[in-house]
């Protein structure tokens, strides 16, 4: 075993787990891998379980770990800056599981992992959500009665980590500061979020009180006439719990063209299949109809920016958004793929 002071950083998802070893003077990636997670209940603890003993004697062999780091999806009002977290305030973070039904309780889950069997190392949480809790007070607002705003309903915006890292690497790219940098910044996987950054700051965001508003995703409807689910409800008698499943295991891509694989979609697309053809064309189009509402607030617009497993990694999507796209002629088109676990990595350092 080496001498070397490592981060172990976790971004678990509902169906996924993935870590980053690094150094923690460098930053130096040490070891990763992933996992796919399909158990449910008892299964899904036993093999948590199996899985974090398992990155902790991986991490032993590189050196000694001086935190843990934690993505975590939702924070509320209550947790905005990377916290240090607790058995005692663990509980106040569990208060928001309800908002971020298939992140946070996987978030958690290895937080209290990491309380129960290394109890002697800091778990550093970093919200998604922070990254966006300064956005324009015009966007924070739903226009529903004001006493619900006062209640914390507004919209708070998700995979702020991911879009701060973006933010970070076109900077690097467009050769100017931060502070200086006007982007439209498309994060674009099995969930889907379009930020307008003005100035090096956030100014709006796709995504809203929860993770399910904004664009059409893999399994999740995006924005919808509110009507719509009034009806739903009034018509078939669904309740709350199966008009949640529906909106956010049935919907989006799955719900058009009976795949949520985007490959399969792709497949079908070049197959000639009408449904995923459809799918496909809905995709692009909510993509492209945001990323041009949003010329509206920025006026300028140093580059638009294309990340996640589908923005950064399939072409063909961002030749169809920017395809007849008049606005953003002359304008950078920058494919940058994200790291979320760096970014976590580097606020860990802030603080530690």
């Amino acid at each position: 075993m080496t001498n070397k002071n490592l981060l172990v950083i976790f971004n678990a998802g509902s169906t996924s787990l993935k870590y980053k070893i690094f150094d923690y003077q460098t930053l130096e990636l040490i070891n990763s891998e992933s996992f796919d997670i399909e158990e449910k209940g008892k299964e899904r603890e036993i093999l948590q379980e199996a899985l974090f003993n398992k990155i902790i004697e991986t991490a032993n062999t590189f050196g000694s770990i001086k935190a843990f780091g934690h993505r975590v999806v939702h924070g509320a009002n209550e947790f905005i800056k990377p916290t240090i977290i607790t058995k005692a305030n663990i509980k106040k973070l569990e208060k928001y599981n309800d908002l971020a039904p298939l992140h946070n309780p996987y978030n958690l889950s290895f937080i209290n992992l990491a309380l129960k069997h290394q109890p002697q190392i800091k778990n550093i949480a970093v919200f998604d959500t922070g990254f966006f809790a300064n956005i324009n007070i015009e966007s924070q607002h739903f226009a529903i009665p004001l006493k619900y705003f006062y209640a914390n309903v507004k919209r708070y915006g998700f995979h702020g980590i991911s879009h701060q890292y973006i933010l970070s690497e076109a900077s690097k790219i467009l050769k100017k500061k931060e502070k200086d940098c006007n982007l439209i910044i498309c994060h674009l996987g099995g969930g889907c979020s379009i930020s307008a950054i003005s100035k090096g700051i956030a100014i709006d965001i796709s995504l809203g009180f929860t993770p399910l508003g904004g664009v059409m995703m893999s399994t999740r409807s995006g924005d919808i006439d509110p009507g719509v689910l009034i009806y739903l409800m009034k018509k078939y008698n669904y309740t709350v719990d199966e008009l949640n499943n529906i909106l956010n295991h049935q919907s989006g891509i799955l719900g058009i063209s009976n795949t949520k694989n985007y490959l399969n979609l792709l497949a079908g697309v070049k197959n000639k299949d009408e449904k995923c053809i459809l799918a496909f064309n809905m995709f692009c189009y909510q993509i492209k109809k945001t990323i041009a509402s949003y010329f509206g607030i920025l006026n300028k617009v140093d580059a638009i920016c294309f990340t996640g497993s589908i923005g950064s990694g399939f072409e063909i999507t961002r030749k169809t958004i920017i395809k007849n796209f008049d606005l953003i002629k002359n304008i950078p088109i920058l494919p940058i793929k994200t790291n979320e676990e760096l970014n976590i990595a580097r606020q860990l350092k802030t603080i530690i």
